[in-house]
């Protein structure tokens, strides 16, 4: 394990520039065959905070509550195997390796509070099944579940294999590039109102996905994101850690059906843990900590305790 300042990382760059006094590092953690796990750290002196982004994003995904939680929390946020600055796996991806690579990072910078979102909230799930003296706590921000993943409309579920199938292609011919900088200007927006911070942002994110193996590692997540039966067998063995647990529900931008079946099953986890709870958050989206910034962070804090 290794952890430096590295001043010439964009990421690290655009993150000290977001959150002047978190004292932003990277470290990295040497997994199998070699390859190198990328996480980012603060230097706060508190509690320590483990940050899983939802399926395709990077540490840049958090940007937006980063800096209140690097305020009185040691913040932990990395990069899943293949995506930002973390080495491809080279082998397939499965639930089980992305579990494995997070409860490593959990074993090097724990006990944690662990934070998943979308994706990263079913891996968090399995983490803290795996090591539930590594952690004090697992916040869920709208995660994933299988069972909504089932019930998508077959339209919905082609046009998103459709996107998959030709996202690589459209690296090759730059028009991926294109996209991700509005996405990148739109998430640099809520993170900031200074240009100049913005900018830096914008240029962490193209480099965050300026590879072409980086956006195949975006497909390959949202391809394991959908594959329903692993899920279903993933958590046919999971037992529920007596830890605290909040999991977060958006409330709109679903099917109404969706949404119901949605909060339906975040009632379910949260009854499966001792100490479980589901708390709606209005007015947001699939991505509540872009929307809703405060409440994600006063509910991760409340988590904290």
């Amino acid at each position: 394990m290794t952890i430096r300042r590295h001043s010439d990382d964009p990421v690290i760059t655009a993150l000290s520039a977001l959150a002047p006094d978190a004292g932003f590092t990277r470290g990295e953690l040497e997994r199998t065959g070699g390859r190198r796990l990328r996480w980012v750290e603060s230097a706060t002196a508190g509690p320590t905070i483990l940050l899983a982004a939802g399926a395709g994003d990077t540490v840049l995904d958090w940007g937006t509550i980063l800096p209140a939680l690097a305020a009185d929390f040691r913040v932990v946020a990395y990069d899943r195997a293949g995506l930002g600055a973390s080495d491809p796996s080279g082998r397939r991806l499965t639930i089980d390796s992305q579990v494995d690579d997070l409860v490593a990072l959990l074993d090097a910078r724990g006990p944690a509070l662990l934070v998943g979102h979308s994706w990263g909230g079913l891996l968090a799930q399995h983490a803290a099944a795996a090591r539930p003296g590594q952690v004090a706590g697992v916040v869920l921000v709208d995660p994933t579940h299988e069972e909504v993943m089932a019930a998508l409309p077959k339209r919905l579920q082609l046009g998103s294999e459709v996107i998959l199938g030709w996202i690589v292609a459209l690296k090759a011919v730059g028009r991926f590039d294109k996209w991700l900088d509005k996405h990148a200007r739109g998430l640099a927006d809520r993170c900031t109102d200074d240009p100049a911070i913005r900018e830096l942002l914008v240029t962490a994110y193209h480099a965050s996905y300026a590879g072409i193996a980086q956006v195949a590692a975006i497909r390959a997540e949202n391809r394991l994101a959908s594959a329903v039966p692993a899920a279903r067998r993933a958590r046919a063995t999971l037992v529920p850690p007596d830890v605290p647990m909040t999991i977060l529900t958006a409330t709109r931008d679903k099917p109404p059906n969706l949404q119901i079946r949605s909060a339906e099953l975040a009632d379910e986890t949260a009854a499966a843990y001792p100490r479980g709870q589901h708390i709606v958050i209005d007015d947001s989206g699939h991505y509540i900590h872009h929307d809703q910034p405060a409440a994600t962070v006063a509910a991760i804090k409340s988590a904290a305790g």
